[in-house]
């Protein structure tokens, strides 16, 4: 086992990099849960109507960790518009 020492400076330097780094690769993936907003623009509807009928008839995922705060599986709006993609001729 071999032991490294560096001065104070070098090693928060050395830390900064690393927090960086982390922070980077987590903003490269997006968010699993996304609210209902960004669900509408994904599926490109306008109408928060349209959003509870897919909700409802459970053609999307969907969480409701709080009474107000319903969040959908950025997953299943995907697998949804792949599933209804239309081959051409």
């Amino acid at each position: 086992m071999q032991v490294v020492c560096l001065q104070e400076e070098a090693f928060y330097a050395l830390f900064e990099k690393v927090v960086e780094h982390l922070e980077q690769k987590r903003a490269d993936k997006p968010e699993k849960w996304i609210d209902g907003e960004e669900a509408m623009f994904h599926l490109k509807i306008k109408s928060t109507t349209t959003l509870q009928k897919l909700r409802d008839e459970g053609k999307i995922r969907f969480s409701q960790p709080q009474k107000k705060v319903i969040l959908y599986d950025r997953d299943s709006i995907n697998e949804y518009i792949e599933a209804n993609v239309r081959e051409t001729f």
